[in-house]
């Protein structure tokens, strides 16, 4: 019996240990990343003058740079990245599917839907397309859950019918594309290519205090986020209230992915590929909210350099993320499609 005690007790020494490890490094490449996003433009400026800036002095010909494009740009990166991988990330593990990502079941389409209306049709500010993008995302929640409940929840059903929605509400997007004006329709398209171009601090405030107010929630609830990948049964049985603990998870993911989807676009496939990537990094044993947050945030600012400084042509980030992630989803129901056939 000791023995068994004390098998147990190394095993989860060691995987505490990985889950140390392998956040510290997401951290470091993270911030890394930061770092070489205020450096690198059409002028390369030294760690020193980044610093400086930073701290508040004046450095001739850095401080705009630096200021008022690098820093709001790598800001919107870093708040965003970490939005869409700790949403994806919740909804993947809670309804026990990797397809069932904001991106996939349409809770982005949602908010992109909204944002587009408020671009073309309303011509508004960017604060209320901001309140129209988080309104939409959780109204195409609520319909999406409420006809996929039926007389039992399905999580089959709600993907099917989130992916349905998904179709209607990009249909929607191409109508308004076509009825838009003619100078307005370029912003728009920018803006759903996902992009951190045009990034401001003054924009970027309604994310960064909802991020920091909702994804705490988020990691405070990861152990009951873990026992409801479990069943519904057996998270019941562990003391856990399973609808509460669901709705809580849902409002605060939406509110965060769909402030992000507000910012800079539909960033594609970042919600989708960053849960399955920290979950292979960390392992078993520990919510990996965190971690998938950090892939996220590599994933946005790795994509975003590449699109900036490896082509001749200087290409939005959600272009590269997407090139990205289309190989990994054909790979995906692949398997899927065979597990079904064994």
């Amino acid at each position: 019996m000791n023995q068994s005690l004390n098998l147990i007790l190394v095993g989860r020494k060691k995987r505490h240990r990985r889950f140390i490890l392998v956040t510290v490094l997401l951290a470091v490449i993270a911030f890394a990343l930061c770092c070489t996003m205020l450096m690198l433009g059409n002028t390369i400026y030294p760690v020193s003058d980044v610093i400086s800036v930073l701290l508040g002095e004046k450095v001739r010909g850095a401080s705009f740079a630096i200021s008022n494009i690098r820093l709001p740009r790598m800001v919107a990166g870093v708040f965003a990245g970490f939005a869409f991988g700790v949403s994806g990330y919740v909804f993947q593990t809670m309804l026990r599917n990797p397809l069932a990502n904001p991106n996939v079941i349409g809770i982005t389409a949602g908010s992109s839907a909204a944002a587009v209306f408020c671009i073309l049709v309303l011509h508004a500010s960017n604060v209320f397309v901001s309140i129209a993008s988080v309104i939409g995302g959780l109204a195409t929640v609520l319909i999406i859950f409420l006809l996929s409940k039926g007389s039992s929840f399905s999580i089959g059903r709600l993907i099917l019918i989130g992916i349905g929605i998904q179709a209607m509400l990009n249909a929607v997007i191409s109508y308004l594309l076509i009825i838009g004006k003619e100078h307005d329709v370029p912003t728009a398209m920018r803006w759903l290519s996902g992009s951190l171009n045009g990034a401001k601090m003054e924009n970027l405030f309604p994310l960064i205090i909802i991020v920091l107010i909702f994804a705490p929630v988020i990691i405070i609830l990861g152990k009951q986020l873990e026992m409801l990948e479990l069943g519904e049964q057996t998270a019941t049985s562990l003391g856990i209230n399973t609808d509460k603990t669901r709705l809580v998870l849902i409002i605060s993911s939406v509110l965060i992915i769909a402030l992000a989807t507000a910012t800079t676009g539909p960033i594609a496939f970042i919600a989708f590929l960053s849960g399955p990537i920290a979950k292979r990094l960390v392992g078993v044993g520990f919510s990996s909210i965190i971690p998938a947050g950090l892939v996220g945030i590599i994933l946005v600012l790795a994509s975003d350099l590449v699109g900036q400084f490896a082509f001749e042509a200087r290409y939005p980030v959600g272009v590269i993320t997407g090139i990205l992630g289309a190989p990994y989803l054909i790979l995906l129901l692949i398997q899927l499609n065979r597990k079904e056939a064994l």
